[in-house]
């Protein structure tokens, strides 16, 4: 029996990658990453090469069964050099400490988008709907616009194997949200960009695109943006018992602002005005259950005996969650050591 490879990898775009992938046929393949061989691709094509040197290898790092495709498989892979040397877009590949004591929960906002009116499904042409509010959370045909996708894209996730915890529509017409849980950096940052190529890819059938920038609508109009919530804990968040070490890891984040904005975005600006449920890029707050502050501590957290999670909510929807969670790991065990 044939089987079906998808390759899946990030390419070389600046200031934020996009994933590429292509399709590798292999006879009597049992599913297992083992059997999946080293591929290459036309760097020169993705911003990763020069068209006079231009072969890229992917090295596979994780697999998925398909279940969109009949006998097939996703298998996400990193991009080397062709001397087998981590590439410079390879962000996976610098993950020094990827200690699966962290848990990560990424709260991945984003747009459907019509690429035939350029505006996300609800907005009228050439104008705006109703000012947001009834569209989280909603019900209806009036004020929920999507659904279909939302939900072909949630059962095919659950198939998948993927770690996805919830989905929800977001408080701007078209705009929703998932959530992936994972342990360790280099999972994080797999099962998130995997969960994103399967919405591409799903959005595909209906004509919709996925816009992930933090601020499609303009940064002056009266929309909220889109982020992509980072909560995390160790094993001392979670068992400890003690606020006094949320208020360290809070406070050895106020001190490292720009080595977290620095990779928690492009564009990210437009976002964290100080409006819009969100903090100014160049202060930072900590609060219990404030939507407005850099990192919000969950209610949840403080009712369990401070034994639970923060929530770094400054990530922007289109940062890389490899970057992300190599960051706050660092951070977190910079204010624990």
């Amino acid at each position: 029996m044939k089987s079906k490879l998808e390759y899946i990898w990030l390419d070389g775009l600046k200031p934020t990658q996009s994933l590429r992938s292509k399709t590798l046929v292999r006879d009597n393949f049992g599913g297992t990453l083992e059997e999946c061989p080293m591929w290459n691709f036309d760097g020169s094509s993705t911003s990763q090469a020069a068209g006079d040197d231009s072969d890229c290898l992917l090295e596979p790092v994780a697999i998925y069964p398909d279940p969109d495709r009949a006998n097939a498989f996703l298998v996400m892979t990193e991009v080397l050099n062709a001397d087998g040397t981590p590439h410079v877009s390879n962000a996976r590949a610098t993950i020094d400490d990827d200690d699966v004591d962290f848990w990560f929960g990424f709260e991945q906002e984003y747009f459907l988008w019509d690429v035939k009116t350029n505006l996300p499904p609800g907005f009228p042409s050439g104008g705006y709907p109703s000012p947001q509010g009834p569209y989280y959370c909603s019900v209806g045909a009036a004020n929920n616009h999507g659904r279909e996708v939302i939900e072909d894209h949630l059962d095919i996730c659950l198939e998948a194997g993927i770690n996805i915890e919830g989905i929800n529509a977001e408080v701007a017409a078209g705009q929703w949200e998932f959530q992936v849980f994972s342990k360790g950096a280099k999972q994080a940052g797999d099962e998130t960009w995997i969960t994103r190529y399967l919405l591409e890819r799903t959005a595909e059938r209906y004509g919709l695109a996925i816009n992930y920038e933090p601020k499609p609508l303009g940064k002056d109009l009266d929309w909220n943006g889109s982020g992509m919530h980072a909560n995390f804990s160790n094993g001392v968040m979670r068992e400890s018992g003690d606020e006094e070490i949320f208020t360290k890891i809070c406070e050895a984040f106020s001190q490292n602002i720009e080595r977290h904005i620095s990779v928690y975005g492009a564009d990210n600006d437009q976002r964290l005005t100080g409006l819009h449920e969100t903090q100014a890029i160049d202060q930072f707050s900590y609060a219990v259950a404030d939507r407005g502050a850099s990192i919000r501590i969950p209610v949840v957290t403080v009712q369990a005996g401070w034994k639970g999670r923060l929530e770094d909510r400054r990530t922007s929807s289109n940062a890389d969650p490899y970057k992300v969670a190599a960051v706050i790991i660092k951070s977190t065990k910079e204010a624990l050591a």
